[in-house]
């Protein structure tokens, strides 16, 4: 019987901690809302309106390429995404193709116990659609989203299990939340992951068909869907059929993946250059400036907790969670006077019993 290994590639969305949208003056801070309040003519897209780059959009997806160690281009380019849905009112997505922020890059995961990389392809600025609402009858669209700005981080396929995949995009919210661009809150829609996922045989360098599944919006349905999706490919292969080229959703409450659209459907996005922006040229100064004001990353501050304040491994990564927890340890480390052991002992056997 063959044994397949699943080559996998994610793209990850996260919606940026602006406040105003990608190339208006409207509010970002649309949860919760009435619908249709925080709307202008050009996220309308209303005649004559024209868009304007926020520069804190791009300050956030330049600081998490360099986090993750991706070059930024200093010449970069916004396109049109063409493509007809009721909540895309210009018909079109304003986002990056040829010509991204940020390419290259690389994520290092511990996968229970296990060292894994995870490389980068490229991290682009785009902006958010609104949102339907289906009821009896028809759908309800609210616009209150269209237009946030949307950072979307693809990985290369090097990434092989369920397990992989979890650590990955939670590695991924982590850096994130440290770096203060992101809530990075899958219930809120804030980070949603779409997963590109195929078969080999392990003796072959032959990828197989990939299937595509969208709009996982939390860390159980991202693991729950890939160990799905593998059964599901593996047994069609080991019946002696073929994998189809289809875009799949995931229904939480069956536990498995649902067709959504067949490869004859596909989008053919027809990507050129937005007429609208100007290309958008950066200098290498404001980007050293951003390298140098940002935070001490997890991984950093985990190897310095072990190697200099001689912290267990375990107890390192428990305190370096995330960035809040860290710093409440430093600065009881700090106030208190006591060493590092006894301030983590202390945190970790007293102050996490309580919370």
């Amino acid at each position: 019987m063959t044994i397949y290994e699943a080559i996998i590639g994610m793209e990850v969305h996260i919606e940026l901690k602006t406040k105003s949208k990608m190339f208006c003056g409207c509010s970002a801070d649309f949860f919760g809302a009435p619908p249709n309040t925080h709307t202008c003519p050009v996220c309308l897209s209303l005649p004559g309106s024209l868009p304007v780059i926020n520069q804190q959009a791009v300050a956030y997806t330049a600081m998490t390429g360099l986090a993750l160690g991706s070059q930024i281009n200093l010449h970069n380019v916004f396109a049109r995404k063409n493509y007809f849905y009721p909540d895309l009112p210009k018909g079109y997505q304003i986002s990056q193709y040829e010509l991204p922020l940020c390419t290259g890059g690389q994520l290092d995961l511990n996968v229970k116990g296990t060292q894994k990389r995870v490389r980068i392809t490229r991290v682009h600025l785009e902006e958010d659609t609104g949102k339907l609402t289906h009821v009896s009858g028809g759908s309800l669209v609210d616009l209150n989203r269209a237009g946030v700005p949307l950072m979307e981080i693809v990985s290369e396929a090097d990434i092989h299990s369920a397990d992989e995949a979890y650590a990955y995009v939670s590695k991924l919210r982590q850096i994130v939340r440290y770096l203060g661009v992101s809530s990075g809150d899958m219930e809120k829609g804030a980070m949603r992951c779409e997963v590109n996922l195929s078969l080999k045989p392990v003796d072959s360098n032959v990828w197989g068909t990939k299937v595509e599944v969208k709009n996982l919006n939390s860390f159980k349905a991202v693991r729950g869907a890939i160990a799905y999706e593998i059964e599901r490919q593996t047994e069609v292969l080991q019946a002696g059929g073929q994998v189809e080229q289809v875009t799949m959703g995931w229904d939480e409450s069956a536990g498995k993946t649902v067709l959504q659209r067949s490869k004859e459907e596909a989008h053919d996005y027809r990507y050129f250059p937005e007429p609208d922006l100007p290309p958008l040229n950066l200098s290498a100064d404001w980007v050293a400036g951003l390298q140098v004001d940002l935070p001490e990353l997890p991984a950093v501050k985990m190897a310095r907790y072990v190697d200099e304040w001689g912290l267990l491994p375990k107890d390192a990564e428990l305190l370096t969670e995330s960035r809040e927890r860290a710093e409440y340890f430093e600065a009881v480390v700090t106030a208190g006077k006591i060493s590092p052991k006894s301030a983590a002992n202390w945190i970790i056997g007293e102050a996490f019993r309580l919370l």
